[in-house]
């Protein structure tokens, strides 16, 4: 009622009139957060450039692999599907946005510091990489970060991004790669002890050689503080010693990840590949 009242004392040819449908009207709320959402994600971006390009160089890397891993499986099997027709791109989309949601929801672990939490992101991805192939698996990947950047923004200055990108694609490529040359039982067993076994070695070291020491830095502490985070919920934590902090704390998170993901995505993938491939050529 009082938004009319405002209106009416404003003539209608004054300029007024848009300033205020788009910057003070309530249905134009939801845009204006979007933009403001927006501004800061690109303020983000400007402010840590050698971030971004570490994670662009990781991208385009994990990338070409995953194009050529997906091109020679696709000449064995002498398949000539386009690599992202209308159809797989809706799908893929579908995949990276329940991957998404999935990620929002972390279960703490009593052997690790608070900040490593496990998540079932890579089960959806999974699935959809196992139905087309190693170049959806890291697109998936992709679009998931996008989407969780612009859902909650950036934290981490783009060092976990990079991290949860780098170690789920490591999880991703060399499963779909095992089952993308041969597609059966056996071997899809085979590709998930393979997924799960590369980012449980990955991730750890990972984890030693490049992450912590950059969250150190990025949050002006020292790398001994975090690594006495983990001496304090796991006794096999020696002071100081990085590497018996990832051997404790990181390794039984990813195998315990890969774990849960390949024996949900054994159970469920066969009764829904019907689904997913409706309609494929």
């Amino acid at each position: 009622m009082r938004e009319e009242m405002f209106l009416r004392m404003i003539p209608p040819e004054s300029n007024f009139r848009g300033f205020y449908y788009f910057f003070l009207s309530p249905e134009n709320a939801k845009i204006r957060n979007g933009g403001k959402i927006m501004k800061k994600l690109w303020e983000s971006v400007a402010a840590n450039v050698s971030s971004v390009l570490e994670f662009l160089a990781v991208i385009v890397f994990l990338f070409a692999i995953a194009y050529i891993l997906d091109r020679m499986a696709a000449r064995k099997r002498n398949d000539r599907e386009a690599m992202f027709s209308t159809r797989k791109v809706a799908m893929i989309g579908m995949f990276s946005a329940i991957s998404m949601v999935l990620m929002m929801f972390e279960i703490p672990l009593p052997f690790a510091p608070s900040f490593y939490k496990l998540d079932f992101s890579e089960l959806p991805i999974l699935i959809g990489t196992f139905a087309f192939g190693p170049m959806a698996g890291v697109m998936m990947e992709f679009v998931k970060i996008l989407l969780k950047l612009l859902v909650k923004g950036i934290s981490t200055a783009f060092v976990g991004e990079l991290a949860n990108f780098a170690v789920g694609c490591s999880f991703i490529l060399p499963a779909s790669a095992i089952y993308a040359f041969k597609k059966s039982k056996k071997s899809a067993l085979i590709a998930c002890v393979a997924g799960t076994l590369v980012m449980t070695v990955f991730g750890t070291l990972f984890n030693a050689v490049y992450l912590l020491p950059a969250f150190a830095k990025l949050y002006g502490m020292p790398l001994d503080t975090i690594l006495a985070m983990g001496e304090k919920v796991n006794p096999l934590v020696k002071e100081g010693s990085i590497l018996s902090f990832v051997a404790a704390c990181v390794a039984p998170l990813n195998l315990l990840k890969g774990a849960c993901v390949s024996i949900v995505t054994l159970f469920v993938y066969k009764p829904l590949s019907p689904i997913i491939k409706a309609g494929r050529k």
